[in-house]
């Protein structure tokens, strides 16, 4: 079975994150964003995993990284790469020919951004079950008048139709950016900018042949920063649940926590809830974390106190400093000790050495 992953965007909503890395390759609960991804499609028998880039090289610049994912999760990585935007659906057309073989078998779309638990494989079993042309999960939402709905036959999942933004409630569940298609809908697809959601959902809607499964478990589009800690919470609580032994523990702990296990932590800290510590990050004494990532390589002084914000790889947070209010610091920033940041946007390499005392990006 195959899949391909709709990697496309500049990820201007998670800079200055995404001006070290590329979007899929930015850390969610201490791996890859894409990873996550990956991991759940080779669990379910899929063979090989198609990236769909866009015209921005990056990722192939990231070809070493995606090498060793391949020979990690034995699974064939590959690359399909736009010169033009193309749009959620002409990326399909452009990587035809790697889809399909002479199985006949379904494909697997996913947008990168999507973190979920997942369900493939009952994906699967639903896809067979109604044997229409394409199935997409749906996710309900409280506030479904700022996305797309899906307004479906609840019984059967038969798509009816899709409703943009509804003034007027029309149902509460929207597309959740996880698709099983048969090979069929590529003949549907011209190789120019166009849209999946808004062109050929509808058409394949319109005769009848889509069907919608309700996503269980938790979802959320983490591509961008406030989103992303909603889905640290979300992704952490649904490991809790399964009582995974990944979560931390100890008299510092409060709540869930994904701590590394090369990262050092030091004494009379005060961690969580929900907050994640990457690789080789050092935790200095007296320091207090609580809704936060903190990336591979951060070092963190002495009785600093950090909330709400996103800390680059290979940052510094000084002693007594206080970062809080959805403050993302890029790679390699340094925050002087004592400093105040209240919702600082820094992009990479610099060193603050004065409070930010209200939100504002500093270049």
């Amino acid at each position: 079975m195959k899949a391909l992953i709709l990697v496309g965007g500049f990820g201007t909503r998670l800079r200055p994150l995404t001006l070290s890395v590329p979007k899929p390759l930015v850390d969610f609960a201490n791996k890859p964003m894409i990873l996550h991804q990956i991991e759940a499609l080779k669990a379910i028998g899929v063979t090989e995993v198609v990236l769909a880039i866009n015209y921005q090289p990056e990722v192939n610049r990231n070809a070493q990284l995606l090498k060793r994912l391949e020979a990690k999760l034995e699974i064939k990585i590959t690359c399909s790469q736009e010169t033009e935007p193309l749009g959620t659906a002409g990326p399909l057309a452009l990587a035809r020919d790697k889809l399909i073989d002479d199985s006949g078998e379904p494909f697997f779309v996913l947008n990168s951004d999507v973190i979920s638990e997942y369900p493939l494989k009952e994906m699967i079993a639903f896809h067979k079950s109604h044997g229409g042309e394409a199935s997409i999960m749906v996710t309900k939402v409280d506030e479904p008048s700022k996305y797309g709905v899906v307004v479906m036959e609840e019984s059967t999942g038969q798509v009816e139709r899709f409703v943009e933004k509804p003034k007027l409630f029309v149902g509460n569940k929207i597309n959740a950016g996880i698709y099983l298609l048969n090979p069929s809908v590529l003949d549907r697809i011209e190789l120019r900018p166009t849209s999946i959601e808004k062109e050929v959902f509808p058409k394949i809607a319109s005769e009848k042949k889509l069907y919608a499964m309700v996503l269980p478990g938790f979802w959320m589009d983490i591509g961008q920063p406030r989103d992303y800690i909603t889905g640290l919470r979300l992704y952490l609580d649904s490991l809790r649940k399964k009582s995974s032994p990944k979560l931390a523990s100890g008299t510092h702990i409060i709540g869930n926590v994904l701590v590394d296990e090369t990262a050092k932590i030091g004494e009379g800290c005060l961690i969580g809830p929900d907050v994640a510590i990457g690789p080789g990050c050092v935790v200095e004494s007296g320091v207090r974390l609580s809704r936060c990532t903190v990336m591979r390589g951060v070092r963190i002084k002495k009785h600093a106190c950090i909330s709400s914000s996103i800390i680059g790889w290979h940052s510094t947070v000084g002693q007594w400093a206080r970062v809080e209010n959805m403050t993302i610091l890029g790679e390699d920033v340094h925050v002087g000790d004592e400093i105040y940041s209240n919702g600082g946007v820094v992009l990479p390499h610099k060193e603050i050495k004065s409070s930010i005392l209200k939100p504002e990006i500093v270049m």
